[in-house]
């Protein structure tokens, strides 16, 4: 029997083959999903091995492919602006990058086996252990958050303005206060423009306007699922994975509207990467 999880996903890949000329945003698919968008680019990744931004191009793509190959009376141009394109060299670049051909020489003699090649999705491997998965009632965390805003290779140097801060400040000390990530997507999978991580830690009160930016939050109380993961942060995403493709699909628990969040109990800079801790939380209803 499919999961709850596995019908909304499959609902979702329907809406988009029957709405591909309207912009289909992560907003639009989320509420089709009945999911946060905050979790739902991963639950769709996890179901389906690429993500939702990808499928969705792929679906266009795919039906450009049969007008270019069995209408050869519409133009190239209109078949790129139906595929939601803004111009042929724009669809044509895409089209050459998916299928290895561009669209006239896909045209004049389509390559149907490598065309089939760009459509057998596989899920990531799946992690050869079990992880100990616990639920906890989490109260309300008053944090001080600074957003990262662009490609995830240049986190760090939000992550320098942060601990500016901190150290400048003395709200929110290092050694005796917790460390938090808030991911609000994946990085694999979002553009960089679009990609944000708001680095938090934890205070005792408010806090006053500062030159780096950082301003007043909160992580919400509620029900967690909480893993830890062990090692180098560099391969925090399969654990994250872990939780979104294999535990909660069978635990029939559902995510809330707030990200995932990563608690960093110790740090690059404190111990060696090999021992690193970090337990991700995983909100639920």
């Amino acid at each position: 029997m499919k999961t709850k999880q596995q019908q909304r996903i499959e609902h979702v890949c329907d809406y988009i083959s029957q709405h591909l000329n309207d912009s289909l945003s992560l907003d639009t698919l989320s509420d089709v999903a009945c999911c946060s968008k905050y979790h739902f680019h991963r639950l769709f990744a996890a179901s389906v091995g690429v993500s939702v931004t990808k499928y969705t191009q792929l679906a266009r793509l795919k039906r450009a492919s049969f007008r270019l190959a069995f209408e050869h009376q519409v133009k190239v141009i209109d078949i790129a602006l139906e595929a939601q394109f803004d111009s042929p060299e724009a669809f044509s670049r895409a089209f050459k990058r998916t299928f290895t051909q561009s669209p006239s020489e896909f045209r004049s003699k389509p390559n149907w086996p490598n065309w089939h090649s760009q459509f057998e999705f596989s899920l990531p491997d799946k992690k050869d252990c079990f992880m100990n998965v616990n639920i906890v009632d989490l109260k309300a965390q008053p944090v001080p958050l600074l957003t990262h805003q662009g490609a995830a290779n240049t986190l760090m140097n939000t992550a320098a303005h942060f601990i500016d801060w901190r150290k400048s400040s003395g709200l929110s000390p290092v050694k005796t206060s917790n460390t938090y990530g808030i991911p609000y997507s994946d990085p694999a999978t979002t553009e960089d423009h679009a990609f944000r991580f708001d680095f938090a830690g934890s205070i005792t009160k408010p806090i006053p306007d500062n030159p780096q930016g950082v301003r007043n939050g909160e992580i919400p109380a509620g029900r967690c699922a909480v893993v830890r993961h062990n090692g180098s942060h560099d391969t925090i995403s399969d654990t994250v994975y872990y939780l979104y493709r294999e535990w909660l699909p069978q635990s029939g628990e559902e995510v809330r509207d707030f990200p995932c969040f990563f608690h960093y109990l110790n740090l690059i800079h404190e111990v060696d990467e090999c021992d690193l801790q970090t337990d991700i939380y995983l909100p639920i209803k």
